[in-house]
């Protein structure tokens, strides 16, 4: 069972995220099984992976603080980040370059929500996933939630961990790519990221279906006429 929630009200954005949602389900359910956030960090970069997490929420110890990981400074998603893996059910799955340019961004960002919803030591009773998609091969029903990271608890967490775990991760990768700036901008296109990737060229950790990746790495057609210089 796949299903999409209608969107929020003003006044519930304003709010922050709750239970709400999860209650709410947990009620639909009549049973016990756990309810998950889902949510990824990643789809709009040139570069790196797409990260997603799963999480399934002790309510009895949620961290204080919790919101969309897009309005948390890094000092605070870090000691969230921490709280939330020391203290409830996490997971996380990412979907490497190569199945971006190989599926879509789309399609690879919803093929790794389902693969942490599966990592979850106790598979859970439903899913709600943030955004406008349930994914296909899901373990169980699932919900998908517009603007979920800033209306639901799980969700929010999830998109806490999927975050600080990226961002962690392109750190690495600046190590191993230097001068290209991963652990500065993490793998986003901004000024100095295209800068570098024209004067680099593309590494083994950029998208070759994004732009502008993609224009340079197209071979040039063999009948192609090469234009004077004046």
């Amino acid at each position: 069972m796949a299903r999409r929630s209608e969107s929020p009200a003003l006044f519930d954005l304003a709010r922050g995220p709750d239970l709400t949602i999860e209650r709410r389900v947990a009620r639909d359910l009549a049973r016990g099984a756990p309810v998950c956030g889902v949510d990824e960090a990643g789809r709009g970069p040139l570069a790196g992976p797409v990260v997603t997490a799963a999480v399934v929420l002790d309510p009895a110890s949620i961290p204080d603080g919790l919101d969309d990981s897009k309005k948390l400074d890094e000092v605070t998603r870090e000691l969230l980040f921490e709280r939330i893996c020391a203290g409830h059910q996490v997971a996380v799955a990412c979907a490497s370059v190569a199945r971006i340019d190989r599926l879509n961004i789309r399609g690879a960002t919803l093929w790794a929500m389902a693969q942490a919803v599966r990592a979850l030591g106790e598979a859970p009773a439903f899913a709600l996933i943030d955004g406008l998609d349930v994914p296909p091969g899901l373990c169980c029903p699932g919900e998908a939630v517009v603007k979920g990271d800033a209306r639901s608890l799980s969700i929010a967490a999830a998109s806490i961990v999927a975050k600080v775990t990226r961002d962690r991760l392109m750190v690495r990768l600046a190590q191993q790519c230097p001068g290209y700036g991963f652990d500065i901008h993490k793998g986003y296109g901004t000024a100095a990221h295209r800068a570098a990737i024209l004067a680099l060229g593309p590494s083994a950790h950029h998208r070759r279906s994004f732009e502008p990746v993609k224009s340079l790495v197209a071979p040039v057609p063999a009948n192609a006429s090469v234009p004077r210089l004046v």
